[in-house]
Parts: C-alpha cells; sequence; structure tokens
C-alpha cells in the first residue's frame, strides 16, 4: 500500500458523513434542503503536477479544470471556486489564466485564501457544483454484463508533457497544458450510467479503481482503446498507465448507447481475482500515478 492510499484509508474512519461517501468516490455529495450539492478539491504542486517554468497562465487553467473534471463524472453543473494560492515572485500571469479560464467555462470566483510559502509552489482549488440527475453518479456502480466506454483518447497528456519537457516545438501540447473537462458529456452521461469517474490517474488504475469500488472485474480490450493518431504503437502501454487525460470513463447496461461521442473499451465481469483484466490477462507493475 503507498502513503497515499495508507493515508486515506486512516482518514476513512473519520469521514463519517454520508456525504463523503466512504472518501470513495472523487467528490462529496451533500444534501442542503432540496438541493444536492457536489465539493470537490484538488491540489497541485510546482514539479510534480507542472514544470518549473511553465507559463502560470497555463497552471491557472489546468488548476480548474482538473477541478471541474471531478464535477463533470458526476454529471454536476458548476457554480463556482475557491482558490488556495501559494504567492510567487509574479503572481500575474496566473490571475491572467485564471481569468481566461473562469470565462472560458462561465465559472465564477467566489473567495479563498493566500500564503506565502518558501518552498515549491502549491495551489489548491475546491469547485462547487449543483447536481442535474438523481441519483448522482458514482464509482461503485459497476454491475456484470455492463460496458465500459471513454469518452477519448489517452495518451495526448504524455505526449504534451514530453514534448514541453523536450522543448519539442512540433508536437501539440495543450492537452497537458489546458485539459478541456467533459461537462456538458457528464451531464448527458449521468442519467444513464451505471458508474463513472474521470481519468486523471491513468487508464488502468482508475478503471481498477473502479472495479474495486464496484466488487466487480473490469475487463478492457486494448485493440479498442483509442490512443493520439501520432502515438508510437510501443507506447501504448506507457499510455494507458500515464494519466492527466481528465476523458469520462462510465459504465452502461447492456444494450444501452451512449448520448455523446464515446469508445467502447470492454466490459464488465462478476470479481475475480484481479479487479483488472487487459486482453484477458491480470496486470502486473505500475498502473498509473500514485502520491508516495
Amino acid at each position: 500500500m503507498t502513503p497515499e492510499a495508507a493515508f486515506i484509508a486512516a482518514l476513512k474512519g473519520l469521514a463519517s458523513h454520508p456525504a463523503a461517501r466512504g472518501l470513495a468516490d472523487d467528490c462529496a455529495v451533500l444534501e442542503v434542503g432540496g438541493e444536492t450539492l457536489i465539493l470537490t478539491h484538488d491540489m497541485m504542486v510546482e514539479g510534480v503536477h507542472w514544470l518549473a517554468g511553465q507559463d502560470p497562465a497555463d497552471v491557472a487553467w489546468k488548476l480548474l479544470a482538473t477541478n471541474l473534471s471531478d464535477l463533470a463524472a458526476k454529471g454536476a453543473e458548476p457554480i463556482g471556486v475557491l482558490l488556495g494560492y501559494s504567492l510567487a515572485e509574479d503572481n500575474s500571469r496566473f490571475a491572467e489564466g485564471l481569468g481566461e479560464a473562469l470565462a472560458h467555462f462561465a465559472v465564477p470566483l467566489l473567495g479563498g485564501d493566500t500564503v506565502s510559502n518558501p518552498g515549491a509552489q502549491t495551489l489548491g482549488l475546491t469547485a462547487l457544483g449543483r447536481a442535474t440527475c438523481h441519483p448522482v453518479p458514482s464509482r461503485s456502480g459497476a454491475r456484470p454484463g455492463d460496458s465500459v466506454w471513454i469518452t477519448g483518447p489517452v495518451g495526448a497528456a504524455m505526449l504534451g508533457f514530453e514534448a514541453l519537457s523536450t522543448g519539442n516545438t512540433s508536437t501539440d501540447t495543450s492537452a497537458y497544458r489546458r485539459p478541456v473537462p467533459r461537462l456538458a458529456e457528464g451531464r448527458a452521461l449521468a442519467p444513464l450510467v451505471t458508474a463513472m469517474m474521470d481519468v486523471s490517474d491513468g487508464l488502468l488504475l482508475d478503471a481498477s479503481r473502479m472495479a474495486g469500488a464496484s466488487g466487480v472485474t473490469v475487463s478492457l480490450d486494448p485493440a479498442l482503446i483509442p490512443f493520439p493518431a501520432d502515438l508510437p504503437l510501443e507506447r501504448a502501454r506507457d499510455a494507458m498507465a500515464w494519466g492527466d487525460d481528465y476523458e469520462l470513463l462510465f459504465t452502461l447496461p447492456p444494450d444501452t448507447a451512449p448520448p455523446c461521442p464515446a469508445h467502447r473499451i470492454g466490459s464488465v465481469l462478476p470479481a475475480g481475482p484481479a479487479p483488472l483484466l487487459l486482453g484477458g490477462a491480470p496486470l502486473s507493475g505500475q498502473l498509473g500515478y500514485e502520491h508516495g
């Protein structure tokens, strides 16, 4: 068990409120009067989630987009965000990029906090949303017989990161710098899916997490998984484990078609010895990104 997984396991005993969903999901789902609120919080650290020297405007966009992606996986309509910001020497480009992203996604900034930190810059953002359907999708509803789908390819962010790291200007880096959360797709899918989550830590790891939360085995067909056209064939395994894709991974009942463009990539089986199969075989090695 990684330090991250161990710490989350320790926190589960403290998260007894039903809204926390046992810390087995990406968002809290809080009933307030006649409204269902969706709350999520993500953090980013310089040198881990973005490259030192990267344009702060892109960092601001990504911080907002990654949180909105969690709302998308719940089919939620964003209400607003709260920013936690560690001050840098120059903060103007971050503010400029945040304003651009807020306007693009039509989301208001509601407040937050700033601190001074002598180490690597650390950023946090809390996003609040409103549920658009009930029940609110979770990771835990996949059932044997369901089909497994993803809204788009995996691996573009990996290629963008590598190009940005090496100064390769011939490769599009936007998937890494400025991901686009699938908000409209999430709202369209929410009434139909049995389970849904976004792909942030790698398709393999996130599919395994969905399988574990649902008490099933997820079987993926590598021939059906979409990749960017410029991804070398021998990099497919890397792309499935790299993460930062922010596509929606979801399951649908048999004979149910998605209402938006998506790729069927596998099926849900009764729980077996392994939570995840790729090409019919269990996997070894690192499945995705985990802290620690």
